[in-house]
């Protein structure tokens, strides 16, 4: 029986983070292997829906204004660029397509309606709809959930302390208080980190105790290694080595077990091994196509083509169900 524990202490997590490599992908592989659908991989589709121009000063993101890269501004897709784009991405494996806006927050004018639309034409195609476009307020929550997101993605990045050398626009508690809003409007979380930032190992710990003992673990975690964009603060940060990766999906796993863990951003460095390597840790999700957001990411057919030697095969959407409602649209009519 697999136990769920949101009172994980830092020493508790540090000793299992610390332990020896081969023991501690060994216990996260047991763990998983308790899921009765560990040979499964959820597949996610990643769309930059609005590209560039944000007013925040994330320190690794290409997509800030004040970063001088080479990246293409792009306004707001139209909902019919984004259903087939969802076609495309469902047609080659995806159970799942996340839309990312380059926004500081969400906003109530004619773009987030359109948003809106977008939700409820996706979720018209039998995906898992999930959206990244920054802090939302209770009532967008509610909109959005009423539309029929699935998930909405907010990152911590990075712990508690170290946040402020990476992020000086918004709060960790911002972050939190997102987070919060989309669990009141029954939405499902996604939140995860960055490694590769500079952040220490107690910063990687500390902010998976955060995420562990949430009232709630996320129902999806996603594990990212930093790729270094030339314009940024961070351009000359050095690779994370995939041991690093390693570590954080494996105690990842045994802290939250039935969490999804993502193997995300920096697969383009990775090889077969190393990724299979991942998985044997507890990794089960991925993000394929050729691009997240603007980082390149290996392609579908590559993927398939891993799913096949490894065998793993590809999760079926809501796997778990759909999320209950807070409210019916008859009440949200009135």
């Amino acid at each position: 029986m697999i136990e769920i524990r949101n009172d994980w202490t830092k020493d508790e997590i540090a000793t299992i983070y610390h332990s020896p490599l081969l023991d501690l992908v060994y216990r996260a592989a047991t763990v998983h292997r308790e899921n009765k659908d560990y040979s499964e991989v959820q597949i996610s589709s990643l769309l930059s829906i609005k590209t560039g121009g944000c007013p925040e000063d994330c320190s690794y993101c290409p997509q800030a204004a004040r970063y001088h890269t080479d990246l293409t501004v792009q306004a707001l897709m139209s909902v019919e660029q984004v259903t087939n784009a969802a076609k495309k991405a469902k047609d080659a494996g995806a159970s799942r397509l996340c839309m990312g806006a380059a926004w500081r927050e969400v906003r109530d004018n004619r773009d987030f309606d359109r948003v809106i639309d977008m939700v409820k034409a996706v979720n018209g195609l039998d995906m898992e709809v999930c959206c990244t476009l920054g802090m939302l307020s209770e009532s967008q929550a509610q909109r959005l959930s009423d539309a029929g997101l699935y998930a909405y993605n907010h990152n911590l990045d990075t712990s508690e302390d170290d946040y402020k050398r990476i992020i000086t626009t918004r709060t960790y508690d911002d972050r939190l208080k997102t987070i919060e809003n989309v669990r009141k409007a029954k939405v499902t979380v996604c939140s995860g980190g960055i490694i590769g930032l500079g952040e220490t190992v107690e910063d990687r710990i500390s902010m998976l105790r955060t995420l562990s003992n949430m009232p709630e673990h996320p129902e999806s975690v996603p594990i990212n290694a930093l790729v270094p964009v030339k314009g940024t603060p961070l351009a000359d940060q050095p690779r994370v080595p995939i041991w690093d990766m390693i570590r954080m999906i494996a105690t990842a796993r045994i802290i939250m077990p039935k969490t999804v863990v993502r193997l995300s951003a920096g697969r383009t460095e990775m090889s077969l091994v190393d990724q299979a390597f991942c998985f044997m840790a507890g990794a089960n999700s991925i993000f394929a196509g050729d691009k997240l957001l603007t980082t390149p990411n290996p392609a579908f057919n590559e993927d398939m083509a891993m799913f096949e030697l490894l065998g793993l095969k590809p999760r079926e959407a809501f796997k778990n169900g759909r999320p209950s409602r807070t409210r019916t649209e008859e009440a949200v009519a009135v």
